[in-house]
């Protein structure tokens, strides 16, 4: 698991002690989870709606097993995104801000694996009503690559790049 504090040396900013580094960093973390928090929940507005509109009961079973997916895994990014929120109110004025961080993170990436996969299965569900299944695979298959490569693997890669890249200068 990948943890803010991994390069601290970089994150410090000139005369920035612990504690205003960590303070800092959740704060910025808790900024990113809103952003994301509100797309997550726009989502599940929509899914939440779906079995009381017309024609949800034409849906076949690929149709039904999609929409489950989708709305678990958005209520799952939900419950991770609005978690670190919830547990600063509870913890607030606690000596327990570092844990809040590293928890917040590991929640933070839980939530954006939760939300590609209720995208990728509510793409899929929608182009399998409106076209069919294979069209269906190939949409739901740009969005989950695609979310995959920008929220996971491209930040992974340039994490790895740059420890190697430091190991090499020392």
């Amino acid at each position: 698991m990948i943890h803010p504090e991994s390069s601290q040396k970089e994150q410090s900013a000139p005369g920035e002690t612990h504690k205003e580094r960590v303070d800092r960093e959740l704060g910025e973390l808790l900024q990113g989870l809103r952003v994301a928090v509100t797309g997550v929940q726009v989502l599940f507005a929509f899914l939440f709606s779906l079995p009381f509109a017309a024609g949800f009961e034409k849906l076949d079973d690929l149709g039904h097993i999609l929409f489950f997916i989708a709305l678990l895994s958005a209520g799952v990014a939900s419950v991770c995104f609005i978690t670190p929120a919830a547990q600063h109110r509870l913890l607030f004025r606690s000596n327990l801000k570092e844990k809040m961080l590293h928890r917040a993170n590991t929640l933070g990436i839980a939530g954006a694996a939760g939300l590609a996969v209720a995208m990728t299965s509510t793409v899929a569900l929608v182009a399998e009503t409106v076209l069919n299944a294979w069209p269906a695979a190939l949409f739901a298959g740009v969005v989950a690559l695609l979310s995959a490569w920008l929220w996971f693997v491209q930040p992974l890669v340039d994490l790895y790049r740059t420890k190697d890249e430091e190991d090499v200068k020392q």
